[in-house]
């Protein structure tokens, strides 16, 4: 099961990616669904999570069609870990009758969430909570028909509370919508014409272990096997569906889809620890060097390839 390792996007959570939610700036996977790292400048990283989150907005799309199908018409949904509030927005255009609350521990991206929802003609319906996962889910005034956490549990030490703390604020028959999981991102061929062939395969492996510090790290960790409709289960709720969406940017890639692949790498690069492999080192630094004919800034194969999956669970009536 990759995570996002990222930009955590998007979705602060992201101390690394999400959209990301924030990518190293917050783990760049969480596309811009964030939380709250106190040494990260939410408000000079908030463009690029938005920009990101918009890059995923088709995958965005897909999930909350699917979820259109899943669940009865939601009076209240909420997107615990909101970000910029590119999702909440897409919320509220799949959902035209509901009322939508962000929720995220950063006021300036949250400040982006509101101007967003104000230029797409939904602010009526449309607020916003600031504070830190799950406490903060306390202030709603009332319970959610539809919660919607993207790569935000994992960035909560214990997530078996944290999930508990969301199933108790669903409404009878409510829904929980969780982003976790999916399959790692591919950017590049097998052999892309410099250094060794296979060079994504050997960063998922870093990645990896970076994550696993990450959550170890994290305050009150607690270790859990990542069965996610079991964890809902065992938090009383009933585990309904599960299914993974794809966003499949083929080259020729958009700008904004080469800026997502350079943010992904060069976070990628800072987390490198001593003593990698020299060759795999130069190579990257080749990929992110703008002046290279080799580089993920002029490269004519470069893609984005990403999947990331949703399980649902319902609170009992």
């Amino acid at each position: 099961m990759a995570h996002d390792h990222d930009h955590d996007q998007g979705h602060k959570h992201d101390h690394g990616h999400d959209q990301g939610h924030k990518h190293d700036q917050r783990h760049q996977h969480d596309h811009g669904h964030g939380h709250g790292h106190t040494d990260i400048d939410w408000a000079e990283v908030g463009p690029m999570l938005e920009s990101q989150a918009e890059l995923f907005a088709p995958l965005y799309e897909r999930a909350l069609g699917w979820l259109a199908q899943e669940v009865t018409a939601p009076g209240l949904i909420v997107d615990a870990g909101s970000g910029p509030g590119v999702v909440s927005c897409l919320f509220a255009e799949t959902f035209p009758a509901a009322r939508i609350v962000a929720v995220d521990g950063s006021e300036p991206l949250l400040e982006r969430a509101r101007e967003r929802a104000e230029r797409q003609g939904v602010a009526d319906r449309f607020s916003t909570i600031a504070g830190e996962l799950p406490d903060i889910l306390e202030e709603l005034d009332y319970p959610a028909d539809l919660l919607w956490a993207s790569r935000s549990l994992h960035h909560l030490g214990d997530q078996r509370a944290a999930l508990a703390a969301f199933a108790a604020r669903l409404a009878p028959g409510g829904t929980l919508a969780l982003l976790e999981g999916g399959l790692p991102r591919r950017f590049l061929p097998r052999d892309i014409g410099i250094g060794r062939p296979g060079l994504q395969a050997r960063f998922d492996a870093l990645e990896e272990e970076w994550f696993t510090r990450m959550r170890h790290e994290l305050p009150g960790h607690v270790a859990e096997t990542e069965n996610w409709p079991g964890l809902l289960a065992a938090v009383g709720l009933k585990p309904a569906r599960t299914h993974s969406f794809l966003l499949d940017l083929p080259a020729p890639v958009s700008d904004r889809a080469r800026a997502y692949v350079a943010a992904s790498l060069t976070h990628m690069r800072d987390r490198i620890p001593d003593g990698f492999d020299a060759e795999d080192l130069a190579t990257l630094d080749r990929l992110l060097d703008p002046d290279d004919e080799a580089s993920v800034h002029r490269r004519p194969d470069l893609f984005v390839l990403e999947a990331h999956t949703v399980h649902t669970a319902v609170r009992a009536v």
